[in-house]
């Protein structure tokens, strides 16, 4: 059989709706013969480890385990969505405090247990601040965690396509950048319609400032939405999203779509957040974008409100001031 790799990936939050999915995923996918599914809840975890057994996947070893020591020993590639999930009527940022820990406690283990681990995906909310837990705690390199902001461009992608009522893969060059929240920067300064640049349209008839306007809200509360529409959070997007983000770190396709990353230039200080970006066998790497004056004041006030968030989290004592980050992780 013909996979990515066949060293181990394992799926920190397997019980659940978006890791269950992340397996099946990966497997239809074909990224590693070696799939190791993780989380404490034994019964839930059993029974989707069963599930994928009764897929009849061919060629691939598909482990569980409660054991966090078992689960990271070895662990190559790592996708985690292991904290709580938002309900109806939360925001991202709803969940700071517990999650927060649990990305603490999360890579404090793969220091432990995975320090030659190659590349981590982040998927659980608020990602930036967690996604940067994990980097911290984890001791590896920035261009080695990233977290799931490419799902807020893919969701300014379907608005804009379904504005303009044309299939969605003729809308290109969607980006949104900054926190993956409330304060995300919806852009459209790389996007096109059908090969027309979106700024061409913008302010005409075909898309009136107000109809923008109303597209980014719809972009920003995309999650809120699913869990209004569903009764649960998203799990089927963000599931294919991070695990073709993981797919590129093993080889793949280079990701091309904006991920959280780690940034400490230009102004923008010891922060994750979503930059055009590009995730491939070396790790993810970023560019500063020509944004607009517009696009580029929002990212600035997106960054001071990820900063305010990490501050809280150092304030809570869950993690060391900055001014320590270097003598815990000396990549940073």
């Amino acid at each position: 059989m013909n996979f990515l790799t066949n060293e181990k990936l394992t799926i920190v939050g397997a019980a659940g709706m978006i890791g269950s999915n992340m397996a099946q995923c990966a497997a239809m996918m074909k990224l590693s013969s070696n799939i190791c599914l993780y989380d404490p809840f034994a019964k839930g975890l059993e029974g989707v480890a069963e599930e994928l057994y009764h897929c009849g996947f061919d060629g691939v070893n598909i482990s569980w385990t409660t054991d966090v020591k078992e689960a990271l020993t070895d662990a190559s590639y790592i996708i985690s969505s292991g904290g709580a999930p938002r309900k109806e009527g939360m925001t991202r940022e709803d969940l700071l405090k517990g999650n927060a820990q649990i990305a603490a406690d999360f890579g404090r283990n793969v220091k432990k247990y995975a320090p030659n681990c190659k590349h981590i995906v982040v998927i659980f909310n608020p990602a930036d601040i967690t996604g940067l837990i994990v980097l911290l705690e984890s001791g590896l390199k920035p261009n080695q965690v990233t977290t799931l902001a490419a799902l807020d461009s893919t969701r300014l992608q379907s608005e804009l396509a379904k504005h303009f009522g044309i299939a969605q893969y003729k809308v290109q060059g969607c980006v949104t950048l900054g926190g993956h929240g409330e304060k995300m920067i919806p852009c459209a300064s790389k996007a096109t319609v059908d090969g027309t640049p979106l700024l061409k349209l913008l302010g005409t008839d075909k898309l009136t400032k107000e109809q923008f306007e109303e597209i980014k809200q719809k972009t920003i509360q995309g999650g809120s939405n699913i869990i209004a529409l569903r009764g649960r959070s998203s799990f089927q997007s963000p599931s294919f999203v991070s695990v073709e983000m993981i797919a590129a770190a093993m080889g793949g396709e280079p990701f091309k779509l904006p991920a959280g990353c780690y940034v400490n230039t230009n102004g923008y200080d010891h922060i994750l957040m979503a930059m055009n970006s590009t995730i491939d066998k070396t790790g993810v790497h970023y560019q500063l974008s020509d944004l607009t004056a517009e696009e580029k004041a929002g990212l600035d006030a997106s960054y001071k409100h990820l900063e305010e968030l990490r501050d809280q989290v150092i304030e809570m004592g869950i993690i060391a001031p900055v001014k320590d980050w270097k003598t815990i992780n000396p990549n940073l």
